[in-house]
C-alpha cells in the first residue's frame, strides 16, 4: 500500500511540474508576440504612445488626454500631423512619422570590438546553420532594430529586449561562437544589409507564431524570412 502512496504521489508531482513548464512556456510565447508588436496604431498602448500624444499636444493637434493609449482622437491627430507634413495619413506611427515628430530613433553602433562580439554572438546563436549572407542579413536586421523608433537604442538593449530573440531564452546565446558569426558581424556594422532593411525575421517551418506570419515579407535567405 505504502508503494502505491510513493507512486501516485510521483505521479502528482510529474503533472505539476509538467503543468507549470507548459504554463512558462505559453508565457514566453505570449510575451514574444506582444513585444514584437512594434508599430504604435490603434489599440497600442505605452511610453511610446504617450510620446506621440505630447508631441501632438504640443503642435495643438491632440485635445485629448495623455494616457498612453492609441485610441480613435491620437489616430485622428496622427493622420492631421501627417497630411501636414507630407507623410503617408495612415494613421500608424512608422519610422517615418516617428522620426518627424522627433521621437527617439537609436544610431547604428560602429564596428568596435565589443559591438562586433556582441553582435557576433546573437548571429550565431540565430543563424550559426545559414549560410554567410544570411548570417549578416540577421545581424542587419538586429541593427536595423537599433535604429528603428519602436525598439530600444542600443544594441545591447535590441538583444536583450525580453522575448525578441528565442536564442536568449533556449541558452544558444551562450554557446560557442562560429567563427564566420564573427565576420559577419563586421561586414553588417560595416553597413552590409542582405535583408533589405528588415526589421523582423522568422523560419516558416519553425515557427507557431501567427502573428509574425502576418508581417510583409521582403525576402527569403536560406530558411528565413525578412520582414518590415
Amino acid at each position: 500500500m505504502k508503494g502505491k502512496i510513493a507512486v501516485i504521489r510521483f505521479l502528482i508531482i510529474l503533472l505539476s511540474a509538467a503543468l507549470l513548464l507548459g504554463g512558462v512556456c505559453y508565457f514566453v510565447q505570449e510575451y514574444q508576440i506582444q513585444s514584437q508588436s512594434a508599430l504604435s496604431q490603434m489599440g497600442s498602448r505605452g511610453t511610446e504612445v504617450t510620446a506621440i500624444q505630447e508631441k501632438l499636444k504640443e503642435y495643438g493637434l491632440y485635445n485629448g488626454n495623455i494616457d498612453g493609449i492609441y485610441g480613435s482622437a491620437t489616430r485622428e491627430a496622427v493622420i492631421r500631423y501627417q497630411k501636414a507634413n507630407g507623410l503617408t495619413a495612415d494613421g500608424i506611427a512608422g519610422p517615418a512619422t516617428l522620426k518627424s515628430l522627433g521621437i527617439s530613433v537609436g544610431t547604428i553602433p560602429t564596428a568596435t570590438e565589443s559591438n562586433v562580439y556582441l553582435l557576433a554572438r546573437i548571429i550565431s546563436a540565430e543563424a550559426r546553420g545559414e549560410t554567410y549572407e544570411g548570417q549578416v542579413a540577421v545581424g542587419a536586421c538586429v541593427l536595423n532594430r537599433v535604429a528603428h523608433p519602436s525598439f530600444p537604442d542600443t544594441l545591447a538593449g535590441v538583444i536583450y529586449q525580453p522575448g525578441a530573440f528565442t536564442a536568449i531564452t533556449d541558452g544558444q546565446f551562450n554557446e560557442p561562437i562560429a567563427d564566420s558569426a564573427y565576420q559577419a558581424a563586421r561586414d553588417a556594422l560595416n553597413g552590409w544589409d542582405p535583408s533589405g532593411g528588415a526589421i523582423y525575421y522568422y523560419n516558416p517551418d519553425k515557427t507557431s507564431n501567427a502573428w509574425i506570419r502576418t508581417r510583409p515579407v521582403i525576402k527569403r535567405i536560406g530558411k528565413h524570412l525578412f520582414c518590415s
